[in-house]
């Protein structure tokens, strides 16, 4: 319409590619050939944004994992997650990323990792990827 100004808020959406492997530290699994264990890590307040409208997604991360030699530092593994704060990518697209860094940085025995989305337009989404290391 005439006259009329546009109220779309822009927002600065960051890519993916800004999220960095580099800040995951690892450390020995000192067990490795006595037993295997299995670690389940919940990050409940993961926030990214929706690639489309730059609206912000809220949800759960959960990995589970089976390591063998290396298992993850916690803190190291927050600084991880927090880089998506800002950035735009889809629910499937964040929870495939996820597995892929962190199998590159643990070359576990096997991983799993689910993303259990918040409410949105009253549809509820979870999304899981999952790697099973070479036999």
């Amino acid at each position: 319409m005439a006259g009329t100004t546009d109220k779309r808020i822009d927002y600065n959406i960051d890519s993916p590619d800004i999220v960095k492997i580099n800040v995951i530290e690892t450390m020995e699994y000192k067990y490795k050939g006595q037993r295997d264990i299995d670690i389940v890590i919940k990050q409940p307040e993961f926030t990214s944004v929706c690639p489309m409208t730059g609206l912000p997604d809220f949800g759960c991360i959960t990995i589970k994992y089976r390591p063998d030699i290396k298992i993850i530092e916690l803190k190291s593994l927050k600084f991880y997650i927090l880089q998506y704060r800002n950035v735009g990518i889809f629910y499937e697209h964040v929870v495939n990323k996820i597995l892929n860094d962190l199998v590159e940085a643990l070359h576990p025995k096997q991983m799993e990792v689910t993303g259990d989305f918040t409410a949105r337009g009253g549809i509820i989404t979870k999304v899981t990827a999952t790697y099973k290391g070479e036999k």
